[in-house]
């Protein structure tokens, strides 16, 4: 792959200057250069240029000795040097992953002032914890953070990269298999070393009514990102921990179009839906957004989660962070409580995982049923306050409900 600039097209506008976001072109003599050391090809600047002065040639990908590339990755998303539950997830089937291939598990982990997230992955059975640690990194930027991570796995060259189809994870992923030249299946559900030696990936399709299982023969690594609460946690390490490998920091890399001006922290429930023991989701048929009160009072309760369907969501009775479902949360917690839900495909997806599901509806016939462990026919508005008044009587709280 080669990049060149068309002397008899280029006007030396500088627009490429400022799409480039690793410094790498500078305009003399009205003629726009590039530092071919210090450019990633990621397109930036072809797409700017009004004028076509600028291309990048992709020749036809040569046949490469894919037995170069070793390993499992497990990227080891943090933020504020907590390490993202998913991530222990990943370190489960990850582990499963390597010791299939016979070969290494490591985790590889971007930040700054990161040491006690380094040490809490070096205390799970992973082989290795790389650290690209810097100032620059702190916090989560998506053009550095793909900048960084693509070069890193071009040098080490792991076979198998994994990562959480979390806010972060979807958001820069793809962009490091596009600059990798490889693919990525998003959402994954299943992975598994197929006969052929190949990862098997898995994932829901078509509005999940079918699953299929994708597989990336000729390129590497083979990266998916995997929803959280689909795998079990991994257990410590009995004795000893990972090897630590802190990697050099190049400067070149760390240029960015964004700026974070501010953080600002929504306010949400109680209880993080993903990591929540207990759910109680509604859906449409509360039949207003006032009617999600009753699922609060409850959901205070029992030290609860509020969940919703999406077409809660999209009538705007609670907002996107709430929703369960293939466009929304993947859970998996010890009991699920579905309130008028009717439980489309698109929401089971989301929660049929769950060790526990209770489901009320009006409808017996609901599809929610057919995957509930205990179901009761009925409004949901009269049976959610009766429970909540027996709970508040059983621990001998008043109730005026």
């Amino acid at each position: 792959m080669s990049i060149s600039v068309d002397a008899s097209k280029c006007t030396g506008c500088t627009l490429c200057v400022k799409a480039c976001g690793t410094n790498a072109i500078e305009v003399k003599d009205k003629l726009a250069t590039i530092t071919l050391e210090s450019c990633t090809m990621c397109g930036a600047c072809v797409s700017s240029c009004k004028f076509n002065a600028i291309s990048i040639d992709i020749e036809k990908q040569a046949t490469e000795d894919l037995s170069r590339y070793k390993g499992v990755w497990v990227f080891g998303e943090q933020r504020d040097g907590k390490v993202a539950p998913v991530v222990f997830e990943l370190i489960n089937i990850g582990r499963t992953l390597a010791d299939d291939r016979n070969t290494e598990l490591a985790v590889v982990i971007l930040g700054n002032n990161i040491s006690e997230a380094v040490e809490d992955l070096a205390s799970y059975p992973v082989d290795k914890v790389y650290v690209y640690e810097a100032p620059e990194l702190e916090n989560y930027d998506a053009e550095r953070y793909c900048r960084v991570l693509t070069d890193v796995t071009r040098e080490l060259k792991p076979e198998i990269f994994l990562a959480g189809a979390t806010t972060t994870g979807r958001s820069f992923m793809s962009g490091v298999a596009i600059n990798l030249y490889t693919g990525l299946t998003a959402d994954c559900t299943g992975l598994e070393i197929g006969e052929d030696g190949l990862l098997h990936q898995t994932r829901p399709a078509y509005g999940g009514n079918i699953m299929a299982t994708i597989l990336c023969p000729y390129t590497r690594p083979q990266m998916s990102t995997v929803r959280h609460k689909v795998f079990p946690t991994s257990c410590k390490r009995t004795e000893g921990k990972a090897e630590i490998v802190n990697l050099t920091p190049k400067l070149n890399l760390f240029s960015s179009r964004s700026k974070i001006l501010d953080f600002i922290e929504s306010v949400g429930e109680k209880v993080n839906l993903v990591d929540a023991d207990i759910i109680i989701s509604g859906g449409r048929g509360l039949g207003c957004p006032e009617n999600f009160q009753i699922l609060r009072e409850l959901a205070d309760e029992i030290g609860a989660a509020v969940g919703s369907s999406r077409a809660a969501v999209d009538a705007g009775w609670i907002p996107y962070a709430h929703q369960v479902g293939q466009t929304g949360k993947t859970v998996c917690p010890k009991i699920y409580i579905a309130c008028g839900i009717s439980g489309a495909v698109q929401h089971q997806v989301g929660m049929k995982s769950s060790d526990t599901i209770i489901a009320i509806n009006k409808d017996p016939n609901a599809p929610i049923f057919s995957i509930a462990d205990y179901g009761f026919v009925g409004d949901v508005l009269e049976i959610l306050p009766l429970l909540t008044k027996k709970i508040k009587q059983m621990r001998g709280v008043p109730c005026t409900v």
